[in-house]
């Protein structure tokens, strides 16, 4: 059929799942709960006969991530649109309405956050299907989660009718409630999770918002008539988003239309919104003893419901005689924290941020458009760094003004340009790096190419790079 065009909103930091998921890798791109990222998963769950290929909203931080792991479960989007500042769901919806509207106003998109866990993925696409008369008609459709319990973490949504199959007309947005409220609401059959995703002809929802929202219509379109294609992205301008206000697209447009309608889901979904969700999601098949969750670095001795993890492949974590604790570790940070505190993590970030640690939003290692590169070791006036290169890739021909460098390749082979001199260096073999010599590195090989890299001087921030050319058009 391929009739539906999903739309993958893929900005988002993710702060309530730290230390794995921070700013510069945020928990869509994480492997949370399997080999592959809540990224690939959602991506691959929207495909297949009942869809279109796949449009992209994220910023320009992620752009190459996003196709490095669409390409990996062998995806090719139909565009990827680079916001150029996050404001929040409203302005993604309307660009990507918009943009479909330009050759197809009946076009019809399915707008999901890509940081979800849905298991059944025929489940869900028969819901979909469910949806579509609806949304053709005119309306707006939403998909409601059958409740589990008294969920107070969720927004909740009620229902003009009760136990009818197919769309049924909403009557409330219920904000997330306390747990008197939550408790009644799972009693009755007209409440359900609000899951946040939404589908629609693009004419639907670029009427909903010039009838509730009409300060989006022109900065949105503006930024996509001025926005340029760049190595296949598409940038939207940034001088008509930066007027944008930030705003979710329930405020701006949902909550406040009449032509609502929800699709009850009963299959499993989750948000994946806090550590407490990875506790339970890990139990969804075959519960812990003693609810224990840990993973392959973790022991948990007489523990009852706690998760344990290590993100570290040389840190063991041990627990002893604990309760209803998380413990999640990485190379460079460590939360312990009481679970029924799971939704409160978002406030360590910010106390890290207020006081200057580099934890708070970037990892130990750092994602290029080129591979990845990880930090050692790290004294004065010297760093030790691994960095992986992929097959066929570069890093920009660049010069450094305090720092000087000596590569010493692992595996794979490097071509190495120093200067005006281009030379092979494959495994156990080096290479010196004068301060101020031009240079650059690539992989020619076919396996990805591994080097340690040692930096001495004055200044090693990642500032100190003057670039000559790049193949990735980052200035």
């Amino acid at each position: 059929m391929n009739d539906v065009t999903p739309v993958l909103l893929s900005g988002g930091s993710g702060t309530r799942l730290w230390p794995v998921s921070r700013k510069s890798f945020p928990k869509q791109f994480a492997s949370l709960m399997g080999d592959r990222s809540l990224f690939q998963e959602s991506a691959l769950r929207l495909s297949g006969p009942r869809y279109a290929a796949p449009l992209v909203m994220t910023n320009a931080d992620f752009r190459f991530i996003v196709t490095e792991q669409l390409a990996e479960v062998g995806i090719t989007p139909a565009a990827i649109l680079i916001e150029p500042a996050g404001r929040n769901t409203a302005p993604a919806v309307l660009a990507a309405a918009l943009h479909l509207a330009a050759t197809d106003s009946e076009a019809l998109l399915l707008v999901a956050p890509s940081d979800h866990v849905v298991p059944d993925a025929e489940a869900f696409g028969r819901a979909v299907e469910q949806g579509i008369p609806a949304a053709r008609a005119g309306r707006i459709v939403t998909f409601g989660i059958q409740p589990t319990r008294a969920e107070t973490g969720y927004g909740w949504l009620e229902l003009d009718g009760e136990g009818e199959d197919g769309p049924v007309p909403l009557r409330r947005f219920v904000e997330k409630p306390e747990a008197a409220a939550a408790a009644l609401m799972l009693d009755q059959d007209r409440f359900l999770w609000n899951a946040g995703i939404f589908l629609f002809c693009a004419r639907s929802m670029v009427q909903a918002f010039r009838t509730h929202a009409p300060e989006y219509l022109a900065p949105v379109q503006a930024a996509l008539d001025q926005a340029q294609t760049d190595l296949g992205f598409l940038r939207l301008a940034p001088g008509p988003w930066a007027e944008l206000p930030d705003m979710s697209i329930d405020y701006a447009v949902m909550e406040k239309a009449d032509n609502l309608s929800v699709v009850r889901f009963t299959g499993h979904w989750s948000d994946l919104g806090g550590w407490d969700a990875v506790w339970r999601e890990a139990q969804a098949d075959a519960p812990a003893p003693r609810g224990a969750v840990t993973d392959a670095r973790s022991t948990a001795i007489d523990c009852d419901d706690v998760l344990l993890r290590s993100e570290a492949e040389d840190t063991e974590i041990v627990g002893i005689g604990l309760k209803d604790i998380m413990v999640v570790a990485t190379g460079d940070a460590v939360l312990v924290a009481d679970m029924k505190r799971a939704q409160d993590v978002r406030h360590a970030v910010a106390a890290l941020k207020s006081k200057g640690a580099r934890q708070a939003e970037t990892h130990l290692r750092d994602h290029r458009p080129w591979g990845w590169f990880e930090t050692l070791v790290m004294g004065e006036r010297f760093q030790v760094k691994r960095i992986v290169v992929h097959p066929g890739a570069a890093l920009s021909l660049q010069s450094h003004v305090h720092r000087s460098e000596h590569w010493i390749v692992v595996s794979g082979t490097a071509r190495v340009t120093v200067d005006d001199q281009v030379r092979l260096v494959t495994e156990s073999q080096s290479i010196y790096v004068p301060l101020g010599a031009v240079h650059r590195m690539e992989n020619p090989g076919k396996v990805p190419m591994v080097l340690i890299e040692v930096q001495t001087g004055v200044y090693l921030g990642e500032d100190d790079i003057i670039r000559y050319e790049d193949v990735y058009s980052r200035t």
